[in-house]
């Protein structure tokens, strides 16, 4: 925007404040303020650059300087001038900041959410950079503590992303005290930094990312799982950091039919409860043993026992349950009811 853009409505009165004030020395009345104050907030809301309307003020101040008088009168005049001018644009650019962040949080929350016309929600996103006619991937960071927008974790990911990536359609916004991040679906590489970044920020938290999806309905979607899987690391107690939702979507499906998933698990592992100190040891060894692709020494390490130990609580399980865990086809039934425990929390959760 170059200075021949400023209309003159916006110094309109300058000249002759200038004139009668500077004669004399005085100090502006409160109208005139007043009047310098609603013209800054008029050419905020309007948009025009600062540095721009500094030097129309400072061009207007040299063309109507009087030729009488005492120059530091001017120059204090001009002073008052431009500092309530400034106070006035200062004041409405918060507003319009306000606005702005309040327009982003209802937008990111029917996005989230799944709400409102489509075609509405498309062109108000078109204004913070999503095209809703593109696939979009959500990627969900949680850590030790809940965060929103005004926090430091919050700030230092979005800096060191848009510092990466400039204008690249990312949308990156907080939620129920989680780091979310939306990304065009073609663009890994930002949601593969974002979850690199989310990780130190948050010392050491779990990332988990959605697959990609089309429309503005494929955010809330991509959404939801990224969120589901959070859940699902916690209930399975994954260790890994970065999860994404289609690497677990056996998970999902398994959990989809709770009643057969909860008779699988009863009558597969319920016999467990007969033995000495209940289910829970001898659950916790298939665990081990499973987690560890069924290689005895190491799931014996992982539970700080013998492995002689280990063998004897295998053993244990194959004359409760009727099924050996070194058999491929009862393997195969035992790991799917152990998977299931862990998605019900049995048996500390009655099923």
């Amino acid at each position: 925007m170059t200075a021949q853009e400023i209309p003159e409505r916006l110094l309109d009165g300058y000249a002759d404040i200038l004139t009668r004030a500077a004669a004399t020395g005085r100090r502006l009345t409160r109208e005139e303020l007043t009047s310098r104050r609603a013209l800054g907030a008029q050419a905020a809301h309007a948009g025009y650059a600062w540095r721009v309307l500094i030097r129309e003020h400072l061009a207007a101040t040299r063309a109507h300087r009087p030729a009488a008088g005492d120059p530091d009168h001017l120059l204090a005049t001009a002073e008052q001038a431009i500092d309530a001018f400034a106070e006035g644009y200062e004041h409405a650019q918060r507003l319009v900041v306000r606005q702005e962040e309040a327009a982003q949080r209802e937008l990111i929350d029917d996005l989230l959410y799944g709400r409102g016309d489509l075609g509405r929600l498309a062109a108000r996103a078109e204004r913070f950079g999503l095209r809703l006619s593109h696939a979009h991937t959500v990627a969900v960071a949680e850590g030790p503590d809940a965060y929103d927008e005004t926090d430091p974790v919050s700030r230092d990911v979005e800096s060191d992303l848009v510092g990466r990536f400039g204008d690249r359609h990312i949308l990156l916004t907080t939620k129920d005290g989680r780091l979310v991040c939306i990304a065009p679906a073609h663009q890994d590489e930002v949601l593969d930094h974002f979850a690199k970044r989310a990780y130190a920020a948050t010392d050491g938290g779990r990332i988990a990312i959605g697959r990609p999806q089309p429309g503005a309905a494929g955010i809330a979607h991509s959404y939801e799982e990224a969120v589901s899987t959070l859940e699902l690391a916690t209930r399975m107690g994954f260790d890994e950091p970065v999860l994404r939702a289609a690497d677990l979507l056996v998970f999902p499906v398994l959990a989809r039919d709770r009643q057969a998933l909860v008779d699988l698990v009863l009558t597969t592992l319920g016999p467990l409860e007969e033995a000495r100190g209940g289910a829970v040891p001898l659950l916790e060894t298939l665990f081990a043993y499973f987690d560890t692709g069924c290689v005895a020494a190491q799931a014996a390490r992982e539970l700080s026992l013998s492995v002689r130990a280990l063998t004897y609580r295998l053993e244990r399980v194959r004359t409760l349950t009727g099924s050996d865990p070194a058999d491929p086809l009862d393997r195969y039934t035992l790991q799917t009811a152990v998977i299931g425990a862990r998605l019900l929390g049995w048996p500390t959760t009655s099923l």
